[in-house]
């Protein structure tokens, strides 16, 4: 499988990965050395923690790596009026009558708790290519829908604001 990524989402991904390799690695590998001086290192707590840190930065870059390789670019070839990647859709949620507003975004930008929708998640999938006063049905899983209208489309643009997805 592919990762569908923006050219920005690529761009902040080699610059975290160029950082990763030329500033933190060898911060992280000088961090090992010092800390295995301390001796015993069966009782060395700091070369425990400077070895996990160490292994979390490469397993990072070794991640980043491989997404950028295995990535799909894609661009917002939505039109005007209709709901496309980077877009902040306000909708109305009929079951509880509560109105949601969120941004559409790619995978590696979502953060649900700001309002960061991925384009693949339930309502991205329902949204994506919709016009106001359209009604979609968001499905959560096999036993369980819901329906929405759009109520407000207002035009995005990746600025590169929205941080890459950690892990």
């Amino acid at each position: 499988m592919h990762n569908e990524l923006t050219k920005k989402d690529l761009e902040l991904m080699q610059q975290e990965l160029d950082y990763r390799r030329t500033v933190l690695r060898p911060k992280l590998i000088e961090d090992v050395q010092t800390a295995r001086a301390f001796g015993d290192l069966s009782e060395n707590f700091e070369y425990k923690a400077a070895k996990r840190d160490k292994n979390r930065n490469d397993s990072r870059c070794r991640y980043l790596e491989n997404m950028i390789k295995t990535a799909v670019v894609i661009s917002d070839q939505s039109k005007e009026g209709v709901v496309g990647l980077y877009d902040k859709v306000t909708f109305y949620v009929e079951e509880n009558g509560e109105e949601v507003t969120c941004q559409i975004v790619t995978t590696m930008r979502q953060d649900a708790l700001k309002g960061l929708i991925s384009k693949e998640s339930p309502v991205g999938r329902a949204v994506l290519g919709r016009r106001v006063g359209d009604r979609a049905t968001v499905q959560v899983n096999d036993s369980y829908s819901y329906d929405i209208v759009i109520r407000a489309i207002e035009p995005g643009q990746d600025t590169g604001e929205a941080p890459l997805l950690g892990f």
